[in-house]
């Protein structure tokens, strides 16, 4: 498996032109709705969902970053949904609401509301895209890093008798990647920016501690990968140790990888012999876990 990680790395050319099949809106009556952020994005929040030519049954939702203010959605969103194409896993990008310097976009809760859904929209879906709901995970960058573990740790049940049916099913994922994530909002570790376009500039010390996700770890949190770099100067490497400690105390399984150098934003980090061998390791690592 490794050696056809490497490949895959290599035919990034070729993976280059794989596009999206589908285009779908989270709240498709409300299309007043926009993303937003400092490019001022129009469209309203919506998943590109990128298929697997030959699936395994499992999926990832991929949470961009881009510090709650814009989405980098290349490299750490078309990019590693080709990736997990090429293995087999069906990829659903998440393009949510994010703000802007005069604060005039989203704040929370929209991107947990957009996470959430885009969580029961594609468990909604699996059987028609050949999928085991129960095998769909998430993974994140940075602040995306944040908002997927904000739906790993503020999990909301299905009501199976609800009247919405996205609603009968549960948000928990099956799994988290959390790649150089946000996890604190608080001092000494927060990531400022991130902080301040999430809450807003006057957000108060107790809603920003409420949702720096290390302390909102449970027993029912899932298997989590957790990947990282020491010499992190945006977003400090005790992030993911503050979440790695939280789940472990809780008996949930966990991995982490750090790596001696790389900083912050890298995404697949295909020039570096080093830090590109963290895509070939979370494979190996879903393996056991999805199979489970």
């Amino acid at each position: 498996m490794m050696k056809n990680v490497l490949t895959a790395l290599l035919l990034g050319g070729s993976l280059a032109t794989v596009q999206a099949q589908e285009k779908i809106y989270l709240y498709p009556g409300q299309q007043n709705l926009h993303i937003g952020g400092r490019e001022h994005i129009a469209d309203a929040p919506y998943i590109a969902h990128y298929s697997a030519p030959g699936k395994n049954g499992a999926a990832v939702l991929v949470c961009p970053g881009g510090g709650y203010t814009f989405l980098a959605a290349g490299h750490e969103g078309k990019d590693i949904a080709q990736f997990f194409t090429s293995q087999g896993y069906d990829a659903i990008v998440l393009h949510y609401r994010v703000n802007d310097e005069a604060q005039q976009g989203a704040r929370y809760p929209d991107q947990y509301n957009d996470v959430t859904t885009a969580m029961r929209l594609v468990k909604s879906r699996a059987a028609a895209w050949g999928l085991n709901p129960e095998k769909i995970g998430v993974i994140g960058f940075s602040a995306g890093g944040h908002l997927a573990s904000c739906l790993a740790t503020m999990i909301q049940p299905g009501r199976p008798q609800a009247e919405d049916t996205l609603e009968q099913w549960s948000t928990r994922p099956a799994f988290a990647i959390l790649v150089y994530p946000v996890i604190s909002l608080i001092a000494p570790y927060k990531h400022a920016g991130s902080a301040e376009m999430l809450l807003g500039r006057e957000h108060t010390e107790e809603r920003a501690d409420s949702l720096s996700t290390y302390q909102r770890v449970t027993a029912q949190t899932p298997p989590t990968l957790l990947i990282h770099s020491t010499d992190d100067d945006v977003v400090p490497v005790e992030n993911s140790l503050l979440f790695y400690k939280a789940l472990k105390g809780q008996q949930v399984p966990a991995t982490l990888h750090i790596y001696d150098h790389g900083g912050h934003g890298y995404g697949m980090a295909v020039k570096d012999p080093v830090l590109s061998s963290w895509p070939g390791l979370c494979i190996a690592w879903l393996q056991r876990v999805v199979k489970k």
